[in-house]
């Protein structure tokens, strides 16, 4: 029998292990489950209910799926371990991965063979906001599915966009969040590597620019990652590829041309190529500086 305090969070990354603290912080049964054994036994060990996925499965009301990207969504659903057929009826399954609209669409039809709820919800506001319960999240689903979903949403969230009664309309807004985020992140990288070649330097770029109106939230998040020299990862480098690629997917089966999200994604492409996968995202400044031969903060000249 479901409890309508009892969760999982399945994906503990940087996202997901916040997302499963402000469960806990929110007064919910959190059960945290992620592929890397060291990491669920790091979040049972701090603050994390104890129990096998297999186990805790029947007694949960919402299973929130954290993890990369839709093949890993799908398999944690619906492969050969998938958790669907192990669900009580009327449990909301809250997807917040990057995905196809289309995609949510399947996940949502094949939850609901199950008799399962399904809420479309990608969710914005990186790590930081994750483990404050200060998401922002673009959400689409069944009335029933928002209702059943409601004590989880309180927990985690600051805002919830209801965008639709049906799955889709979440992910495509999530397309055009990444869309920008992507962009911007990369023409903060050029501008402040622009800037280093007139002699500006990086902390002097964040002073000044955070101030006026080429501003953005991507440059005043991340150009300071650049200032410290410290790329250790909140959102990591490979994430783009893989959103902006989304979006460039969605974007042609729309007919739409996307030039300057192609040029982003083809930097981050580089970055990954030079072996930065699993930095900061704002590690994409490096393929300027390496073009440029420019030597960033915390670099040996």
């Amino acid at each position: 029998m479901t409890n309508s305090q009892n969760t999982a969070v399945i994906g503990l990354g940087s996202m997901g292990y916040g997302i499963a603290q402000s469960c806990v912080a929110g007064g919910l049964t959190t059960y945290g489950f992620d592929v890397r054994p060291e990491v669920t036994a790091r979040f049972q060990a701090e603050s994390g209910a104890q129990g096998t996925l297999a186990e805790v499965a029947p007694k949960l009301a919402s299973l929130i799926v954290a993890v990369l990207n839709a093949a890993q969504t799908e398999d944690v659903l619906f492969g050969p371990d998938g958790i669907a057929q192990h669900l009580t009826p009327s449990t909301v399954v809250i997807a917040c991965a990057t995905v196809a609209p289309d995609f949510a669409r399947e996940m949502e039809s094949r939850c609901a063979a199950h008799d399962l709820h399904y809420l479309d919800a990608p969710i914005s506001g990186g790590s930081i906001k994750a483990a404050q319960g200060a998401l922002s999240i673009m959400a689409a689903g069944t009335p029933a599915a928002f209702d059943a979903a409601q004590t989880t949403l309180d927990a985690i969230a600051e805002t919830v966009f209801r965008l639709g009664d049906e799955a889709g309309p979440g992910s495509a807004m999530k397309a055009v969040n990444q869309l920008l985020a992507g962009v911007h992140i990369a023409t903060m990288a050029e501008a402040l590597t622009f800037g280093m070649t007139q002699g500006v330097a990086p902390d002097q770029f964040v002073e000044v620019i955070s101030k006026c109106a080429g501003s953005s939230w991507m440059l005043e998040n991340r150009a300071p990652h650049i200032v410290a020299g410290d790329y250790t990862p909140h959102s990591s480098i490979n994430i783009w590829p893989k959103d902006l690629g989304i979006v460039l997917d969605i974007a042609k089966s729309a007919q739409f041309s996307a030039p300057i999200t192609a040029a982003a994604l083809q930097q981050f492409v580089a970055a990954a190529g030079m072996g930065l996968g699993g930095e900061d995202d704002a590690a994409v400044a490096k393929v300027y500086a390496r073009n440029a031969q420019l030597t960033l903060p915390g670099e040996e000249a």
